[in-house]
């Protein structure tokens, strides 16, 4: 008897490939859409993005349906996000997207129509041991996301494939054009769904009041106003609007938010201030559990595009202690450090602070 798998269908050339494979392993196909906003005039392309959906669906023959998570999502996912935003840190809504939403109820929702699999178009992979689970990196560097994943369970994990998991991106836009796919050429979503082609900083006043405060050196000299703290991100160079040395190499970059005082203290020149030699973390999220040894060597990323750095990971009794071989730039609080080690992700963190 075929096995039912539901895949996360986005409208986006990916998730089509990934229902296009499945099925032609043998796999009984089902198409599952989720709408995660309420969308406004100026937001998401969520009917755009389901008329895609049915296209590619009606094509492979299987039968495709929507889910509204939007409830969800905002309980989850925005309201932490603007917390994070309110408390001066940098948070990435995609990590929690993926635990609290992918992962959840949309696998919930999947199991209830009779699903023994979910798939998504991630370019990532798996490998089940049982009631082990272990996330992989996917052939494609360039594109691998186990970085989103990172906060992903071990309950969350089972029952799931990733069809991409051996292919590099221009394959999967072959694949998608051979098989006639409306999605093939289509431009992969960057940034935020729910902001869509509005300007991040005027979708956050919407939601978040801007505080207009000072913007200062070190040394107590103010350079200007900054519209909000909330704006700014460590080691921000554009959208500063103060003067100052010109050029690459001299530009004013953040090295501080003064969240009491409501001041953005700025630097230009050598970077030092901008590199620490470790970070600290309340709690990770270990896979495919913690490790037994409380502290161990390995790789990690601070942030998504960012080459793997080797670190120590120490496990103390209140955080866990991240040193690093070599000096990181603008370790952020908020985002999310990740772990490694070869072609596993160890899992990772939200980052509390940086040590200098």
């Amino acid at each position: 008897m075929k096995k039912t798998v539901v895949v996360g269908m986005s409208g986006g050339v990916d998730s089509s490939v990934a229902a296009l494979l499945l099925k032609e392993q043998g796999y009984n196909v089902i198409g599952l859409f989720m709408k995660n906003w309420d969308d406004d005039s100026e937001a998401c392309t969520a009917e755009e993005d389901y008329s895609d959906v049915r296209r590619v669906c009606s094509l492979l023959d299987i039968p495709y349906y929507t889910v509204n998570f939007s409830k969800e999502y905002m309980d989850r996912v925005f309201k932490y996000f603007l917390e994070e935003y309110k408390a001066g840190r940098t948070p990435n809504p995609d990590v929690l997207c993926n635990r609290e939403i992918k992962f959840g109820p949309f696998k919930d929702y999947a199991m209830g129509l009779g699903a023994d699999y979910i798939a998504t178009g991630h370019y990532c992979g798996i490998k089940h041991d049982g009631d082990v689970h272990y996330l992989l990196k996917c052939k494609d560097a360039n594109k691998d996301q186990t970085y989103f994943l990172n906060q992903v369970t071990q309950p969350q994990l089972s029952n799931v494939l990733f069809p991409l998991q051996n292919l590099l991106k221009p394959e999967v836009r072959k694949i998608a054009e051979d098989n006639g796919l409306v999605t093939a050429g289509k431009k992969d979503s960057t940034g935020i769904c729910f902001i869509g082609e509005r300007k991040f900083k005027q979708f956050l006043m919407n939601y978040i009041p801007a505080k207009e405060g000072e913007i200062r050196t070190y040394d107590g000299k103010v350079l200007g106003k900054h519209s909000g703290l909330m704006y700014y991100t460590i080691g921000q160079r554009r959208g500063l609007d103060v003067g100052g040395v010109k050029g690459d190499d001299g530009r004013w970059f953040v090295i501080e938010k003064d969240l009491k005082n409501n001041i953005l203290y700025v630097a230009h020149g050598a970077e030092d201030k901008l590199y620490s030699k470790a970070l600290e973390m309340k709690s990770c999220n270990f896979m495919p559990g913690t490790p037994d040894k409380k502290s161990f060597e390995c790789t990690a990323k601070f942030r998504y595009r960012q080459d793997e750095q080797k670190v120590l990971v120490n496990i103390l009794d209140n955080k866990i202690l991240v040193e690093f071989e070599e000096k990181q730039r603008a370790i952020t609080e908020g985002q999310y450090a990740v772990f490694y080690l070869g072609e596993y992700c160890l899992g990772g963190g939200v980052i509390e602070k940086a040590i200098f």
